[in-house]
């Protein structure tokens, strides 16, 4: 349409010229007054000035293709940036990944929209927006890395409670269903509190090393009936013990950036020290020696407040940003050192020694489900599962030693305090026996 246009400007200019030749030749025909060349200039005037406004219309119409080449230009040069492949990410982050993934698309929309289109804006700015909540954290690992030169501060306070069943049989069967003997009828309860403050700092956007400082509190009951006495009542054993635990020291690294089709993925290495009380120190109730004799009950007198075992835990951790929801998961592998020349202390200062003890590794798997309800807060549900290796002594695994199976569904819940300080709580409750049965936890990480 734009080159067809001076055409029409022609043809126009044409018809213009021919009207004007016509007038002046039927005035001469009516009224014979007007001299030949009055009229030949008056015809000359009219061209030139056909032409002038045509040279102008010339002139409009290349103003406007050179506008249009700018704004064409302008479209394309939009589109290529839009089609430039989007900033690393420096950590992976549930809903934080989300908001910058939605942030890009509307600056792109933006850039590729007319300066026409585009909104303007009138009178008082709009607040600005918040960021994205982070995930509600359920596990022990953190699903998003410390940014570079950031420190977190993350006190913690967790309450556990478990209740198990031991029944043992001392007696013999003359026929099925018959015991001569006794039973040994267990129920241990026990209460766990454990206040911890932990460090996080980041390396890079890449990588953060982690400390934790935990404070036990542990308070265990156990109602049984002595064995080979006959008690008619049950007894009451408590035992109770607090103190520092076992601090343990992290590092982790993201390896992977999400792409299409591919999540987040981060390695970590954990370190568990044993600076809390371990069960060999605390006295045994045994008058004599407890192995191959029934004298006492067999139970400590104090609560140990740490495991007694160094420990090192290689993981992974996987993290799928879906708008809205985030996935992520994990699997680990805990192996426990073993300790030489372990000996323990029995009822009296007798010292009783068990020889080479290590206890089974552990193999962790987790995955679960993370839903931004609102700009401030944010809702997570997972699955979380251990299985536990026998242990060993003297290099023969200990009698009555069985692998153990641990699962927990846990719900967690996450409020943003400010832009700093975030409230973190979370429930676990136990799937098998030899699970807690209830496990709360609450969290407060602030940033600095």
């Amino acid at each position: 349409m734009v080159r067809r246009f001076p055409d029409r400007l022609r043809v126009i200019a044409l018809s213009a010229a021919l009207a004007c030749a016509a007038t002046p030749a039927w005035a001469q025909s009516g009224r014979n007054a007007t001299p030949t060349a009055k009229r030949l200039d008056a015809l000359q005037q009219l061209v030139e000035e056909q032409g002038r406004q045509i040279e102008t219309l010339k002139r409009q119409l290349a103003d406007q293709d050179s506008r249009q080449r700018e704004t064409a230009e302008k479209a394309e040069a939009a589109q290529q940036e839009a089609r430039k492949p989007s900033p690393p990410v420096r950590a992976p982050g549930t809903a934080e990944a989300a908001a910058a993934a939605a942030a890009a698309t509307a600056a792109s929309a933006a850039a590729q929209a007319p300066e026409a289109a585009r909104p303007v804006s009138v009178g008082v700015a709009p607040a600005k927006e918040q960021a994205a909540p982070p995930m509600a954290q359920i596990f022990d690992e953190p699903s998003i890395l410390t940014p570079r030169g950031k420190f977190v501060f993350e006190p913690s306070f967790q309450y556990s409670y478990s209740s198990n069943d031991r029944v043992a049989l001392v007696g013999y069967t003359v026929i099925p269903a018959i015991l001569i003997g006794l039973i040994d009828v267990r129920e241990v309860k026990r209460n766990m509190m454990v206040p911890t403050i932990t460090g996080r700092w980041g390396i890079s956007n890449k990588m953060e090393v982690e400390a934790k400082l935990p404070y036990v509190i542990r308070s265990d009951s156990t109602v049984s009936r002595e064995v080979f006495t006959g008690a008619a009542q049950d007894n009451v054993f408590d035992t109770k013990g607090n103190g520092i635990g076992d601090v343990e020291l992290a590092l982790r690294y993201q390896m992977f950036s999400a792409r299409e089709n591919w999540p987040y993925v981060v390695g970590g290495l954990r370190f568990k020290t044993r600076t809390g009380k371990d069960p060999f120190e605390v006295p045994t109730d045994c008058v004599t020696r407890c192995l191959g004799n029934t004298t006492g009950t067999g139970l400590p007198l104090e609560a140990p407040t740490g495991s007694g075992f160094y420990s090192l835990q290689p993981s992974l951790t996987f993290l799928y940003p879906s708008d809205p929801a985030v996935f992520f998961g994990g699997i680990s592998y805990t192996y426990n050192f073993g300790r030489d020349g372990v000996t323990r202390t029995v009822l009296n200062d007798q010292i009783e020694l068990l020889g080479d003890v290590k206890p089974g590794d552990v193999w962790g798997m987790n995955f679960g489900m993370g839903l931004s309800i609102n700009e401030r807060s944010s809702f997570s549900i997972g699955v979380e599962l251990y299985s536990i290796g026998p242990t060993e002594q003297n290099g023969e695994k200990v009698r009555g030693s069985v692998r153990t199976q641990l699962a927990s569904l846990l719900l967690g819940y996450s409020f943003r305090l400010s832009d700093r300080t975030n409230l973190n709580v979370s429930v676990g409750a136990g799937l098998t026996r030899d699970t807690p049965d209830l496990t709360l936890t609450l969290r407060m990480p602030m940033t600095f």
